[in-house]
C-alpha cells in the first residue's frame, strides 16, 4: 500500500514565487510525446498499463443502478479474455469505477468480490458552488454509501483571486472528512486561466493533503492538456522533493484515443518516471476511451480492427 500523503503546514513560500513559461511548457510537453515512438509488443504492454489505470466513469444525468452495473462488468473484464490469453496476461480490471454518490452502493454491489475500489464525486460535483457544509456531508454520504475514494473540486474563485490559505483551509476540511478514503482533488484546470494558478493550486491541494491531483471534472470547455500536465507533474516532483510523500497524478475529460492513453503514460515516465505508471500513483479519468485501447489490442492480436458492434459497451 502507498504511503498515504499527511500533508504539511500551509507553507506559501513554497509556490508564491512561481511563474511558469507558457510557450515553454507547450514545446516541452509536445517534445516529449514526440520523441517515443512505442510499436508493436511495446505499445500493446503500454496500452494494457493504461487499462489498469483507467478510472472507468459514468456521471451523466441518466445515470441508474443498471448502467451502472454494466461499467462495472465493464470494470471486472476490460478487455476480452481470450485476446488477454494470446498475449500471456491472465487477468486484467481497470483501477476503479467512478459514479456520483447516489451510484455508490450500486457500484459497490456490481463489483463485490472484487479489488476494483470504487470513486465517487463530490463537493458539489463539477462546480463546487455549495456551502462548505453541504460539500462535506456529501463526502460524508458517499462513504456511509461504500466508496473507497473520494474526487473533490476545488473552489475556482479562492483560486482567482489568489486567497490561498482560504483554499488549503478548506480542502484540509475535505481531507478531515475523506477519513480513510484516498482524496483526490479537481483542480477544474480549463476555468484556472493561467498554468501558474495550475501550478499554485497544484501545491495548495498537496499541503492540504490530497493522495491525487486531478485535471478536469470532464464538465469544462477545455479539459486535460499536456502542458497543464506537466505543470501538475513538475509541482509533484517539487513536493516529493521536500517531503518524501509522493502524490498520484490523474488527468481526466478528453482522453479519448489510444494515442491520447500513450502520450500521457510517455509524459508520465519522463517528468515522474516509471514507478509512477501504476494504479497506486496514476489514473485516467475515462469513459470512452477504453474502446479505442480495446481496437488497438484487437488489431495486434488478430491483424485486424475490430467492429465496434463486437466490444463489450461499459
Amino acid at each position: 500500500m502507498e504511503r498515504r500523503n499527511p500533508g504539511t503546514d500551509f507553507r506559501l513560500d513554497w509556490f508564491e514565487g512561481i511563474q511558469v513559461n507558457t510557450p515553454a511548457a507547450e514545446r516541452r510537453a509536445a517534445s516529449l510525446t514526440a520523441r517515443r515512438s512505442l510499436k508493436k509488443e511495446w505499445q500493446v504492454a503500454w496500452l494494457l498499463n493504461a487499462v489498469r489505470c483507467i478510472d472507468l466513469t459514468t456521471l451523466s444525468g441518466d445515470d441508474t443502478p443498471d448502467r451502472v452495473a454494466r461499467l462495472c462488468a465493464k470494470a471486472r473484464q476490460p478487455v476480452d479474455a481470450g485476446q488477454l490469453a494470446a498475449l500471456g496476461v491472465d487477468h486484467l480490471t481497470v483501477g476503479a469505477v467512478c459514479v456520483y454518490p447516489t451510484m455508490v452502493a450500486a457500484a459497490k454491489r456490481a463489483l463485490a468480490g472484487t479489488a476494483v475500489p470504487v470513486a465517487s464525486v463530490a463537493t458539489g460535483f463539477p462546480a463546487g458552488l455549495m456551502p462548505l457544509d453541504l460539500r462535506l456531508a456529501e463526502i460524508r454520504y458517499a462513504l456511509d454509501q461504500g466508496a473507497d475514494e473520494i474526487d473533490i473540486v476545488i473552489s475556482r474563485a479562492l483560486v482567482l483571486r489568489g486567497e490561498w490559505a482560504a483554499l488549503y483551509d478548506e480542502i484540509c476540511d475535505m481531507r478531515e472528512a475523506c477519513g480513510h478514503a484516498r482524496m483526490k482533488a479537481i483542480l477544474a484546470t480549463g476555468e484556472l486561466k493561467t498554468l501558474g494558478h495550475v501550478a499554485k493550486a497544484s501545491h495548495v491541494a498537496m499541503q492540504a493533503g490530497a493522495d491525487f491531483i486531478k485535471t478536469s471534472t470532464g464538465k469544462e470547455p477545455v479539459n486535460a492538456t499536456l502542458p497543464v500536465s506537466l505543470v501538475m507533474l513538475r509541482a509533484i516532483r517539487d513536493y516529493r522533493d521536500r517531503t518524501g510523500f509522493a502524490v498520484g497524478f490523474k488527468p481526466a475529460g478528453g482522453l479519448k484515443t489510444a494515442r491520447d492513453a500513450l502520450n500521457w503514460q510517455v509524459l508520465m515516465a519522463e517528468e515522474l518516471g516509471r514507478d509512477w505508471l501504476r494504479p497506486e500513483l496514476f489514473r485516467i479519468g475515462a469513459s470512452s476511451l477504453l474502446g479505442d485501447i480495446e481496437r488497438q489490442i484487437s488489431h495486434h492480436v488478430t491483424g485486424r480492427y475490430a467492429a465496434a458492434h463486437r466490444l463489450a459497451a461499459g
